[in-house]
């Protein structure tokens, strides 16, 4: 139990993370998933196609959206282009990069299945393209490519009851991690629109019944602060939001993504039920490190 006479404790409790990643910059920025680089971490060690081993530093995290940006410092890189992931087809060819069980540059290929998934449970702030190119561990924080080359996603998870691939992968479109990317790069950390603290739930089929509205779409407000823009603005708990800036609300999570995409110190309109009758609310756009809207 006590191991050489002279030590004696635990175990050294250091773990490691594997996982991949993608040049995005030929000055040494990298993108990968939030979970794979994890906290706390005290090194980072990044293997380059040509079998390199380059020590690395985070620059930013943003586990709302499951995305870190790392730096290493060699120049020269290649680079995969950005896509326009709001183009995306479903049906459309993808190929997923990464290193599944450490073996480095697998390609695995799919087609897009879906876009715009979110309420899986990966991250606070859920937009995935959903793929059945085979991901596996250590594919997290890979490259989606499509069929012209250019980066539409970072795979990020998969759904399974088994724990490995059953066709249903996840990945953040491009256009998220680019604008992720930007405020860690510019700002270190994410800046998103904020309507003040308010917790919001998914209206049921038995509390509309309850609150006498005909469908369970948009988003009940439980609980809110009143010190939040909300609040000050007039939204009070038991409104339901069923539009925002002309917006129709499905269900919380895409209130929360609208929010959060709002231009900070702009002004949004919002429609609300409250008591069988629908009233319109403007309200601030303030900054906020991260969402403080919650599901």
């Amino acid at each position: 139990f006590f191991g050489d006479d002279e030590m004696f404790g635990s175990r050294d409790r250091r773990s490691l993370s594997l996982g991949s990643g993608v040049i995005i910059s030929s000055d040494g920025y990298v993108v990968t998933n939030n979970h794979v680089v994890g906290e706390n971490v005290r090194e980072i060690t990044i293997a380059l196609p040509d079998k390199r081993e380059i020590k690395g530093k985070v620059i930013g995290a943003d586990p709302d959206t499951d995305i870190a940006l790392l730096k290493i410092g060699v120049t020269g890189l290649p680079v995969v282009p950005w896509a326009d992931s709001s183009q995306l087809k479903v049906g459309e060819w993808v190929l997923a990069i990464g290193s599944p069980f450490q073996l480095s540059q697998t390609v695995t290929a799919g087609i897009v299945s879906a876009t715009g998934r979110a309420n899986m449970g990966f991250a606070a702030y859920e937009d995935f393209i959903q793929t059945d190119a085979a991901i596996n561990p250590g594919n997290s924080g890979g490259a989606l490519i499509n069929s012209r080359g250019e980066l539409v996603g970072i795979n990020t998870g998969i759904y399974s009851e088994s724990g490995g691939y059953q066709g249903i992968g996840f990945a953040v479109p491009s256009n998220l991690a680019k604008r992720v990317v930007a405020d860690l790069m510019q700002y270190g950390g994410v800046r998103r629109g904020s309507i003040g603290y308010l917790r919001i739930e998914k209206l049921t089929p038995e509390l509309a019944e309850e609150l006498g509205v005909a469908n369970t779409n948009g988003a009940l407000v439980s609980q809110m602060m009143r010190t939040s823009e909300a609040y000050d603005a007039g939204v009070r708990p038991g409104d339901i939001v069923v539009s925002f800036n002309g917006t129709p609300v499905d269900d919380p999570s895409q209130l929360q993504r609208l929010i959060a995409d709002s231009k900070i110190g702009s002004t949004a309109t919002i429609k609300i039920l409250r008591n069988g009758r629908t009233m319109e609310v403007r309200l601030p756009i303030v900054s906020s490190a991260s969402p403080r809207v919650r599901r």
